[in-house]
């Protein structure tokens, strides 16, 4: 049976004008489409916070190992081993065991006097230039150099690297991503950096990950090839790099909107830790994540076939009153319970202890320094991709 809508409400990832504020169609989802079907793109879409938060558990109906992108689904691209982000048990278990050994709460908060330092070099030259870019100047700035003090990259060659990712997450207006079977998954940009660190140890990731002996799917007790260290690094290196950068953005725009809340902050630092939650909750860098259909499932009175895409909708379950009420409203001082934008279950994002650090030592020392600020939305630009919603630019007035 074919799905259909009842409402005549349009949601398309790709639609360049429902990105630039997808909340008003995300609230219409929620109460007249709640399983939507998009006919020109081929996927289905869930918005209730109840029906995300049971989707990102239900590993039988919905499997991570076709990707967790609409674009890489539809591409039909055979992930190899290490892309833990779009891996299903028993495989994910093994690869996520390894990471979760680096990305623990306690060695992340043991960065907080280094990335405190990082951001103090990026904003303390800003003083007195009436102006400054929350992306430019810090957000792509920090979350860099801190990946690759974890990685072992060189100093030099770290922003090269991140505009890397960067371009390869960017689209063309109202288009999907283009995908190639080498292009996403190779890690052959940072094979200089791990032949160099076996032959050099260092206290860094790449280095852990060298080292680390594990127990395999089939039982086999033995170490990652190059290749799969490879596809670590590159999976690491992306996702640490692009989401931190738009949390930052979010904070200057979302706190300019709400000046008598950003003065609480300045007032109250202890305020802060919540702040990051509500941003978090309030403007998700990832908007929504996909899983492949693995057998038919009913969703109000309605089959979803196999092999369907069905996406997620977290920014729209993380404003959904049902859960949070009057959800559209940005609140400080809410107590926010178990938002979804660094999923949940299996695959909850391993780093979310250092996108929580790094985002509140970046919004106290800008607070220090710039207590406020005024956006220059002539200026302001959101970045170009369908898979992470966030600023390209956000220039601000001191």
């Amino acid at each position: 049976m074919t799905v259909t809508n009842s409402s005549d409400v349009y949601y398309d990832p790709y639609d360049v004008g429902i990105d630039a504020d997808p909340y008003p169609v995300f609230r219409r989802l929620r109460e007249e489409a709640p399983l939507y079907y998009n006919e020109r793109h081929d996927f289905y879409a869930l918005s209730r916070y109840e029906d995300v938060e049971r989707g990102l558990v239900d590993r039988q109906a919905y499997i991570s190992g076709r990707g967790g992108i609409l674009e890489l689904i539809k591409a039909g691209i055979t992930m190899p081993p290490g892309v833990l982000i779009f891996e299903d048990p028993p495989l994910h278990t093994v690869h996520r065991s390894l990471l979760s050994r680096v990305f623990t709460p306690k060695k992340m908060n043991a960065l907080e006097p280094q990335i405190r330092d990082l951001c103090a070099q990026s904003l303390d030259p800003l003083i007195g230039a009436g102006r400054f870019d929350f992306v430019a100047d810090l957000g792509a700035q920090m979350p860099m150099r801190v990946i690759g003090m974890l990685l072992g990259i060189p100093e030099r060659d770290q922003e090269a690297v991140r505009d890397k990712v960067n371009a390869d997450l960017r689209t063309e207006p109202g288009e999907p991503m283009r995908y190639s079977q080498s292009g996403f998954v190779s890690g052959e940009a940072y094979a200089e950096y791990i032949d160099w660190r076996t032959d050099h140890p260092s206290d860094d990731l790449m280095t852990e990950l060298l080292n680390a002996e594990f127990e395999d799917e089939t039982g086999t007790t033995r170490r990652l090839t190059r290749e799969e260290i490879l596809t670590y690094i590159n999976v690491v290196a992306g996702a640490g790099n692009e989401t931190t950068t738009r949390l930052i953005g979010w904070a200057g725009k979302v706190l300019a909107e709400h000046p008598e809340q950003r003065q609480q902050l300045v007032q109250d630092p202890a305020l802060i830790p919540n702040a990051i939650e509500e941003l978090l909750r309030f403007e998700p860098p990832a908007p929504h994540v996909a899983r492949c259909v693995a057998s038919d499932v009913e969703h109000y009175g309605r089959t979803v076939p196999e092999g369907s895409v069905m996406m997620l909708l977290l920014g729209s379950a993380n404003r959904d009153d049902r859960r949070f009420p009057d959800g559209d409203r940005f609140d400080i001082h809410r107590k926010v319970t178990q938002h979804l934008t660094f999923g949940y279950g299996a695959h909850f994002c391993l780093g979310a202890a250092l996108a929580r650090l790094e985002g509140r030592v970046a919004l106290a020392e800008v607070l220090k320094r710039f207590p406020e600020w005024e956006v220059d939305l002539d200026n302001a630009k959101l970045a170009p991709t369908s898979t992470v919603r966030g600023w390209e630019t956000l220039p601000v007035f001191t």
